[in-house]
């Protein structure tokens, strides 16, 4: 019988409950064979790592991903919650990145394959589809002391399926935005009392999320790109007593930041940023509340944050921060945080086996 080491115990023993007595044997088997295998991380290594290479009853503990009943979805609350018991980092704000990635697999047999954009060999001018599964993923970019740097560390992944296979099964389709708004909503009631701030590709700047996010009890920070074309307003006019008529939900059109580039009416502050790559840049930024509107959707408030390159480096870009007051400099600092989410991507795809068949 494996006797687990007592080091171990209080991590393991919340999951416990989620599993069948017999079931948790076998998952903690696998797991430690899985951290101590020195090969591929498979059910093979990892049973002959722990001694059972010569075990005729193999099969058994391929059951325990194929046929075991248990919840993805309390496994994915209480790792959350562990991790915030020993990363939670007290009352500071917890930064979480959400982005899909696309696992490049073929087969008759694999259901809910489609045909998408390969964000890593795809380039502006260049576009490259890819047949596979749609994974969207909430990471939690937490500052790992010991490391001295951030981590993205996944606590809830779903699966995203194309419109062509919705059409094929008779379902309706759910788009990114939607799945996005279900994961957020999940981890508020996982962390009520914690203030959230969500960071995100230009994917996920849809009107309908972002007043998602704003409408909770406890509201949810989001931080996206935003276009330069955007159509921003003022805020609406106070209405007068007595007024009749429909509430305006939107001011004067104010001018596009596109329109805003080398205006002198913008204030430019010049500051230090450490971009997503490590180095220090000095950036100039400009900075404004408005009202992101567009026909037939809500009406959001929103900072908006144009950041330009002095030596002209970098492409001119704009972020959205759905917080008013949150700093323009904090807003910086929290999206270049996205990026560690690349790397964790890439590095399932290196160690852990995704699109392969040992996954």
């Amino acid at each position: 019988m494996l006797i687990p080491p007592d080091v171990i115990v209080p991590i393991l023993h919340p999951f416990s409950t989620l599993f069948h007595q017999r079931t948790w044997t076998k998952a903690q088997l696998l797991l430690f064979g899985a951290i101590l295998s020195p090969r591929k991380r498979t059910i093979t290594s990892a049973l002959r790592v722990m001694g059972l290479g010569g075990d005729h009853g193999f099969a058994k503990y391929h059951h325990v991903l194929n046929r075991a009943v248990f919840s993805p979805l309390q496994l994915s609350r209480v790792l959350l919650l562990l991790l915030v018991q020993h990363l939670g980092g007290g009352d500071e704000p917890m930064v979480f990145g959400i982005d899909e990635t696309i696992e490049r697999r073929r087969g008759r047999r694999i259901s809910a394959l489609g045909v998408y954009r390969d964000a890593v060999r795809s380039s502006e001018s260049h576009v490259v589809k890819t047949t596979g599964l749609r994974w969207i993923s909430l990471m939690w970019l937490a500052n790992i002391p010991w490391a001295h740097r951030t981590w993205a560390l996944p606590v809830l992944t779903a699966l995203a399926p194309s419109e062509q296979y919705h059409r094929q099964v008779g379902l309706p389709h759910k788009k990114i935005t939607d799945w996005a708004r279900q994961m957020i909503l999940q981890l508020r009631r996982w962390l009520p009392t914690r203030r959230i701030v969500v960071v995100s590709d230009r994917n996920y700047a849809a009107l309908e999320l972002l007043n998602f996010c704003q409408s909770l009890t406890q509201p949810v920070t989001f931080i996206t790109r935003l276009r330069l074309d955007a159509a921003l307003y003022e805020p609406p006019p106070t209405r007068l007593p007595g007024q009749i008529g429909r509430p305006r939900i939107k001011g004067q059109r104010l001018p596009s930041l596109i329109d805003l580039l080398g205006n002198d009416d913008v204030n430019w502050d010049r500051v230090s940023v450490v971009w997503h790559d490590g180095t220090v840049r000095t950036l100039q930024l400009g900075s404004q509340t408005a009202h992101w509107y567009s026909w037939g959707r809500p009406p959001v408030p929103i900072r908006w944050v144009l950041i330009q390159d002095p030596l002209g480096q970098l492409q001119t870009q704009a972020l959205l921060c759905t917080e008013t007051s949150v700093d323009p400099i904090q807003v910086v600092q929290w999206f270049m945080l996205r990026w560690r989410v690349e790397v964790t991507f890439q590095e399932v795809r290196e160690h852990l086996g995704v699109e392969t068949q040992r996954q």
